[in-house]
């Protein structure tokens, strides 16, 4: 029986974004770069996490999903498929935050506010 492991992120900057979904959630962070992991970019070549083409963002070690973001290099182009729903007590706040952060309003609804993170994937945040 298949279990979901990550939800996946097509992006140009993995880092970025994820700094952003990191903030957005909580009890989420990107994962930290042990020595191994370091060790592991720098045998490819990247000197910098910074440069990271796949970051992780978790709830904690074995929690899942996971949200995993990859470097491409095509820019998204239509709506998203599937998206992320959040919950939040009080809407008005929540969005004030997200959009701080870098989201952008793309529509408001009874009850739930559709918006994109900054490169432009489409998610929802409604009231609990």
């Amino acid at each position: 029986m298949a279990k979901i492991h990550d939800v996946v992120f097509d992006c140009a900057h993995p880092a970025s974004l994820a700094r952003f979904w990191a903030a957005a959630l909580d009890d989420h962070q990107v994962a930290p770069y042990d020595d191994a992991e370091l060790a592991r970019l720098r045998g490819k070549g990247i000197d910098d996490p910074e440069d990271d083409p796949t970051v992780v963002v978790e709830a904690g070690p074995g929690v899942r999903p996971r949200l995993f973001f990859q470097s491409v290099p095509e820019p998204k182009t239509v709506k998203n498929r599937v998206h992320l729903d959040l919950t939040c007590t009080d809407l008005d706040a929540e969005v004030e935050r997200l959009v701080a952060l870098g989201a952008s309003v793309v529509a408001r609804y009874d009850g739930w506010v559709t918006l994109t993170d900054p490169e432009g994937n489409e998610f929802c945040v409604q009231r609990t």
